[in-house]
């Protein structure tokens, strides 16, 4: 597992988190890991929690802030979140895993749902959380598009 490098969190790849849940026959392990890679995601700065980074659609509450980084050349998703859930703030992290470092049209072609379905979350999660998901998948999507568009 990943934690703190440098004095920035990191979370693991979205590749290592595949391989992790492959390891965990458990769903209450698989609970546990998303848990705990809740707890490795970068603190949201105060000032994020905002209503327009709320994410409309969840149960819980989840916000999303998203970023254009261009200090490598070309402008990527820096996306950062959170929930006042455990199990929600831990799915959040699985998606900034997912988006976090793609160019604007990479997210847009990246099939999150697919990737909860290959894990098997989607079948877990009850289906207010899956809802959330999506509207969580929804929301990055949109911010991928607006960026698209402003380049």
């Amino acid at each position: 597992m990943t934690g703190r490098h440098d004095g920035f969190f990191m979370l693991p790849t979205i590749d290592e988190i595949i391989s992790n849940f492959e390891l965990l026959d458990d769903w209450e392990e698989r609970y546990r890991y998303l848990i705990e890679l809740g707890r490795l995601m970068e603190p949201l700065p105060d000032e994020a929690y905002s209503d327009a980074n709320k994410v409309q659609g969840c149960a819980s509450q989840v916000w999303l802030q998203t970023h254009m980084d261009s200090s490598n050349g070309k402008p990527v998703l820096h996306l950062l979140g959170d929930s006042d859930a455990h199990i929600v703030r831990g799915l959040v992290a699985l998606l900034l895993s997912l988006y976090n470092g793609k160019t604007p049209a990479e997210a847009l072609s990246t099939d999150a749902l697919a990737l909860f379905k290959g894990l098997g979350l989607s079948e877990h999660l009850t289906p207010q959380r899956s809802n959330g998901v999506r509207s969580m998948v929804e929301r990055i999507r949109r911010d991928a598009q607006m960026a698209l568009a402003a380049s």
